[in-house]
């Protein structure tokens, strides 16, 4: 089940990171702005990759300053599809993350009791 979860991450960061890099470029945003709208989800990247639950953990965190942002960008501008887009997709992240940690935490905690229940 983790692993669909992941996949589920996976997806959904790449979404976000897509709407975040569309924003960017229909708004005609100067380059540091960019560099603000789309380097706190690569930080993560290396850590996700290597299965870190910290990683994901900090993801969630940065996922609600992102949230923050959509809903003030659909305040402002209810008919946006990009901004639609990337809610969902910020949800569906922080959710997916949250599911991976709290499942691969007890995969690994079943794993680690079974070794030391075979070692005694």
């Amino acid at each position: 089940m983790s692993a669909r979860v992941r996949f589920l991450a996976w997806f959904a960061w790449g979404v976000l990171f897509l709407q975040q890099v569309i924003d960017a470029w229909s708004l005609q945003l100067p380059w540091i702005i960019w560099l603000f709208k789309v380097v706190p989800l690569l930080l993560f990247v290396p850590g996700v990759l290597r299965d870190n639950l910290r990683s994901y953990i900090w993801l969630c965190f940065i996922c609600l300053g992102y949230f923050m942002a959509l809903v003030e960008r659909l305040f402002a501008q209810p008919g946006s599809i990009l901004a639609m887009v990337g809610m969902v997709a910020v949800v569906v992240l922080f959710i997916a993350a949250m599911l991976y940690v709290r499942w691969r935490a007890q995969e690994l905690r079943t794993a680690s009791d079974q070794q030391l229940d075979s070692g005694e």
